[in-house]
């Protein structure tokens, strides 16, 4: 009865803008959580991308507690010592050499968008202020950022859309050179999109991208908010392709569980901010910043979890890959990198979904037909055996 009651209060009171499963969850360690009726689950979900380190995490939950004793909020109208731990730390250990702080993904994005405009306003010829962006990406729900997102079904319903984006079609170099226009200042681009499908680009294609911003003089955006953090293996996705952006947005796994976003650019763009240009009243607050200083420091100290991420990435995949061998008519293809891993199918998947739930395994749907897998970086070949084993039994029952 306490569970029927708790949904009733969550429909009649929070608005309707999530089609969420009728699962409380109440409790979370490392890879599981637990519902409000005491049912134990294996997430394969990780709050999309986010509880990087697992579960309530020792060292980002004492963090927390020890800061939110010292102090919680005092604005950018001043310094605080974990905000400049944090950015001192992601100059560090990125390309970058100046950090903005805010809230979540779309707040970094928008950030970025607004910085690329305000540098072709003071630095590119002519009237630059156009954002090429890819179909099939996804930048975030703000009214800029679904504009800047290239799927339709986000953004129907809030026309008329922002004007100054166009879309050119990922993993294809002669469609981004046909899109640039006299316009145009900057290419934004997901070294893997995520939202869309966890597609993955061709080996050379990021280091195109970056040859084409080069010769026409463009700013390169990366939105690494989703594939940020150590998701593929590596800190950063773009470090597979050896390459270096000129603004890239971070995220979800950042602060370990905790909301924060960041905006990173090189000294050259990030000069084009001045005080006034842009703000962030909650932005790197020192709550955020120590659960986020605790997260990357926790990922950075040995290497450990990055190498944790390629191993059981590779693994992941290789059991997928068995299954699409035992089920070719419902597994269409297996593609991802380190832990950010999709399963295509034949078919839609929210069956899937639900029935895995209801063997205790939080996967996730995404682009209607891949189940997305962006599990905590900590996971183990027993957590995937095991759930590889229900999603064995679900599919052969379906074929």
């Amino acid at each position: 009865m306490e569970i029927k009651r708790i949904l009733e209060e969550s429909s009649y009171y929070i608005m309707n803008t999530y089609d969420r499963y009728p699962l409380v969850l109440r409790k979370g360690r490392g890879m599981n959580v637990w519902s409000s009726d005491g049912k134990e689950y294996l997430d394969f979900v990780g709050g999309i991308a986010v509880n990087i380190l697992g579960h309530c995490h020792p060292r980002v939950v004492i963090a927390l507690q020890k800061q939110a004793q010292r102090l919680l909020h005092v604005s950018n109208l001043y310094h605080n010592e974990p905000q400049i731990k944090l950015a001192k730390l992601l100059v560090e250990h990125s390309f970058a050499d100046k950090v903005f702080f805010c809230n979540s993904g779309a707040e970094a994005n928008e950030a970025a968008i607004k910085l690329a405009r305000k540098y072709a306003k003071e630095n590119m010829s002519g009237n630059r202020y156009e954002v090429l962006t890819a179909l099939n990406s996804f930048h975030g729900r703000t009214l800029a950022t679904v504009t800047a997102t290239g799927q339709k079904k986000f953004q129907k319903g809030f026309e008329p859309l922002m004007p100054g984006f166009r879309y050119f079609d990922y993993n294809d170099i002669g469609s981004l050179k046909k899109t640039i226009g006299e316009e145009t200042c900057a290419v934004m681009l997901e070294p893997i999109q995520g939202e869309g499908g966890v597609r993955l680009p061709s080996p050379d294609y990021l280091k195109s991208v970056r040859e084409v911003c080069d010769e026409r003089g463009l700013l390169l955006i990366l939105d690494e908010v989703q594939t940020g953090m150590g998701r593929t293996g590596q800190l950063f996705a773009h470090e597979h392709s050896e390459i270096v952006p000129d603004i890239m947005t971070l995220a979800k796994g950042l602060g370990g569980g905790f909301p924060i976003g960041a905006m990173l650019s090189s000294n050259k763009v990030a000069s084009a901010f001045q005080p006034g240009n842009h703000a962030s009243t909650f932005g790197g607050n020192p709550l955020a910043c120590a659960a986020a200083v605790a997260t990357l420091e926790t990922l950075l100290e040995d290497g450990f979890i990055l190498d944790q991420c390629r191993r059981m990435g590779s693994y992941l995949v290789q059991g997928l890959t068995d299954l699409k061998k035992e089920y070719p008519s419902v597994v269409a293809e297996i593609r991802g990198m380190g832990l950010l891993v999709g399963m295509e199918l034949t078919r839609e998947c929210a069956s899937i979904v639900k029935a895995c739930m209801e063997r205790g395994i939080i996967i996730n749907c995404t682009a209607g037909n891949v189940v997305r897998f962006t599990p905590p970086l900590i996971v183990r070949e027993k957590d995937i055996d095991h759930m590889l084993d229900i999603l064995d039994d679900i599919l052969g029952r379906l074929s």
